[in-house]
């Protein structure tokens, strides 16, 4: 069953004003071609819009961790843009430098292991129970190795 639009618009409209991101625009567009990620987010800071991408294939089950997550990294943007920032002004804006990929590398990490907690914190705090992120996991496997 695929992802329907009115599910992942009232998913956005439960989350956003609990986030304190009430005062942007933000679209919600339901991705139903290939792709390796189950949301994404992109971000205008100056004109506070930002488009939310939700891939078809997101389980309802997961639908909220999946928008929490994201909404997290447009909470987090700010400061994940000044330290790209940071990184090329101390490492160069060549990808390819061993010192720069290395520091790129640890930063994003640091960030998704970052939003990836502050969602399941989230969540939890509402009340939300169960294995957060597990079926994720568990598909990312299933989808390399195959299932159990």
């Amino acid at each position: 069953m695929a992802l329907v639009i009115d599910e992942a618009r009232a998913a956005l409209a439960r989350w956003q004003p609990v986030l304190r991101l009430a005062d942007w625009d933000i679209d919600v567009r339901v991705v139903a071609t290939e792709w390796r990620k189950s949301g994404d987010i992109k971000i205008d800071p100056d004109d506070r819009k930002a488009v939310l991408l939700l891939h078809e294939r997101i389980v309802p089950a997961d639908l909220d961790e999946v928008v929490v997550h994201e909404l997290i990294h447009l909470r987090l943007y700010a400061m994940d843009q000044m330290l790209e920032g940071l990184l090329d002004a101390v490492f160069g804006e060549d990808e390819a430098e061993p010192r720069r990929a290395f520091a790129q590398t640890q930063f994003m990490q640091l960030l998704e292991s970052t939003t990836e907690d502050l969602a399941k914190a989230v969540l939890g705090a509402s009340g939300r129970t169960g294995d957060l992120s597990w079926r994720r996991l568990e598909r990312q496997v299933a989808d390399e190795i195959g299932p159990r």
